[in-house]
């Protein structure tokens, strides 16, 4: 499948699939579209206090880029596993500017890390920021009551609805702690069922640029 390197209208860059016509990141910015869905309406429900988080489509990493920047300010603990079937090739890598675009360069050790890392192995990045990185099928993924967070990023239900069912909302559930809680840029009705069907309560909120809505799930 052809890919190629777009920057988006925030200046930061993303991958676009062109025979899907889908981007690993949102075309009106990646960087705001990031900030706003898993960090203010998501991360930043768990002030002052240490955060399992998931990412499902750890990706080019940005996500979890931007959640190290955010625990050095917050000073929290994250122990953070990231999930992706199919990683980015290292000259992708080099076309992310996301150190350059957060004004992270004293950070941009940590953006190689990130990526240079061992998959299936788990290292420390700072000091109160753990990441593992799982080359793992969505469908496989088996964890039980282990994270507060997830990060739910994969690819738009467009062209990938299995990615969305029922049975891997149901995996995503088990694998939250009470209260734990889900965040994702989508917001399909078709989603919304999927979620309430497994036990989740969705909320609606604002999405980020370019976007009218996305949903929060929370477990009770």
């Amino acid at each position: 499948m052809k890919r190629e390197i777009i920057q988006t209208l925030d200046g930061s860059t993303t991958i676009q699939l062109t025979d899907w016509d889908e981007c690993y990141h949102s075309k009106h910015g990646a960087i705001q579209e990031a900030q706003h869905v898993f960090i203010k309406n998501g991360l930043s429900l768990f002030k002052n206090r240490e955060v399992a988080i998931m990412e499902i489509g750890f990706g080019t990493g940005l996500n979890t880029f931007i959640t190290v920047l955010e625990s050095q300010k917050m000073e929290q603990k994250i122990d953070y596993v990231g999930v992706e079937a199919y990683p980015i090739s290292a000259e992708e890598v080099k076309h992310m500017n996301y150190v350059a675009e957060l004004g992270a360069q004293a950070e941009s050790v940590i953006f190689e890390k990130i990526h240079e890392s061992s998959w299936e192995e788990k290292i420390l990045l700072k000091e109160n920021f753990s990441l593992t990185k799982r080359k793992q099928f969505f469908e496989e993924i088996i964890d039980e009551n282990k994270f507060d967070l997830i990060y739910f990023d994969a690819f738009g239900y467009r062209v990938q609805p299995e990615l969305w069912s029922t049975e891997i909302f149901r995996k995503m559930y088990q694998a939250l702690k009470p209260k734990g809680v889900l965040v994702t840029y989508a917001a399909r009705g078709v989603v919304k069922r999927s979620m309430i069907e497994v036990g989740f309560t969705v909320e609606k909120l604002a999405g980020p640029p370019g976007k009218r809505e996305m949903f929060r799930a929370s477990k009770l």
